[in-house]
């Protein structure tokens, strides 16, 4: 296990804290099950408590700063250390990155007690502190593309922002202008790293294949949909937000098809990915029926958060989690029902409402229960793995 560089004895000296995505994994895993429990609950009026964020606030953010952050900084704090060959927080300061984060799911629900301004100061503070963290391996190593990465965790800084001003009063109408710059720039992460990623895995995964890279394509997906985006929150429609999304939808299909062979269907770890950037896709597509008023922008919204981010961000962290912890990148038929029962729930959410609009209520709960059953199952098969040594008895 990689400790910290301290001649003392680090208090945490666990497996679960040797490498970033041990301890993030596990939280993300948990409070995707607590989350949308918490949310069922107070959509249903069921449980009322007050909280620092309005209830629709409060369940946006947490998907994205809460479970969706909570991936990011697993993914980020085990990649940079392996695309820098520098060590990242481990042991002590690890633990103080996960408490942090833990810290700003806590708080809000301590509204009565706490000052609004140290609430929104903890959950602010962690992505400044987790780019910080990311960014020292980055800048003593020469893989400058890593750097994109810091950009975009500052992005995200700022977009949060946005959504504690308001809560604080300072200003109006910025949070849901944060919350949609924090979904824009969470997918443009996730494109980046497909970029990556999806290419090697494919090429890992699969003996004599070859996966078609294209550096153009690469930029040409991320510029089409950060221009989706800003013209959504630019409050643009009709033809203009419908012909952006058509271009975005067509450059990430053509991207995605250079990667894509027919044994990947073979391979779970590698459908759960391609399926994931599907959804990505089909949120691009849906823009340009939402841009006519054709579908509700809810839909869109969950194609982006449930489908693409959920689906992705589980393939993404079973895989890591196999491969960081010297464990046959094969997954067990519980993990496969897990996958499954995350598409169904986006499929429920997503696809059903839009052609059955009366059932929506249903479709809601349906898409709930999978979901749920989805999370517990990795919870319940990577917990033990994640707080476990490697199996191979190297560090971490």
């Amino acid at each position: 296990m990689n400790k910290n560089n301290s001649n003392s004895t680090p208090v945490f000296d666990y497996p679960v804290f040797g490498l970033g995505f041990r301890p993030f994994f596990i939280l993300a895993g948990l409070f995707a099950l607590l989350l949308i429990l918490l949310w069922n609950a107070i959509y249903k009026g069921e449980f009322t408590v007050q909280n620092y964020y309005a209830p629709n606030i409060w369940h946006a953010h947490e998907m994205l700063v809460g479970y969706s952050v909570a991936v990011i900084a697993g993914f980020l704090l085990t990649a940079v250390k392996n695309w820098t060959g520098h060590a990242t927080a481990s042991g002590d300061r690890l633990a103080g990155l996960c408490l942090l984060w833990l810290y700003g799911r806590i708080l809000p629900f301590y509204a009565e007690l706490l000052p609004d301004f140290l609430i929104a100061l903890t959950d602010f503070a962690f992505l400044p502190v987790l780019a910080y963290s990311v960014s020292q391996p980055i800048m003593r190593s020469d893989h400058n593309k890593s750097l994109v990465f810091i950009v975009l965790l500052a992005l995200m800084t700022a977009a949060n922002a946005l959504v504690h001003l308001e809560m604080l009063d300072i200003y109006e109408s910025t949070a849901m202008l944060g919350l949609n710059m924090l979904l824009a720039i969470i997918i443009v992460m996730i494109l980046v790293v497909a970029g990556r990623v999806f290419p090697f895995f494919t090429e890992r995964g699969l003996k004599g294949v070859i996966a078609i890279r294209n550096p153009l394509l690469d930029v040409l997906s991320i510029v089409s949909a950060a221009s989706v985006f800003l013209l959504q929150m630019a409050g643009i429609s009709g033809h203009i937000l419908a012909v952006s999304a058509i271009a975005a939808l067509v450059v990430n299909l053509v991207r995605i098809a250079g990667w894509h062979v027919r044994q990947v269907w073979y391979v779970p770890l590698l459908w759960i990915l391609y399926i994931g950037y599907g959804w990505i896709i089909l949120g691009f597509g849906l823009t340009v029926l939402a841009a006519y008023a054709k579908i509700s922008y809810s839909l869109v919204l969950h194609a982006f958060t449930l489908g693409g981010i959920g689906v992705l961000t589980l393939g993404m962290m079973v895989r890591v989690s196999l491969g960081h912890t010297g464990r046959v990148m094969r997954v067990s038929n519980i993990i496969v029902t897990a996958f499954v029962l995350l598409n169904l729930s986006a499929f429920v959410r997503v696809v059903l409402p839009a052609l059955l609009p009366a059932w929506y209520s249903q479709f809601v709960y349906i898409s709930t229960l999978a979901w749920l059953a989805a999370f517990a199952l990795f919870v319940f098969v990577y917990a033990p793995i994640l707080l476990a040594p490697r199996i191979d008895g190297k560090p971490d």
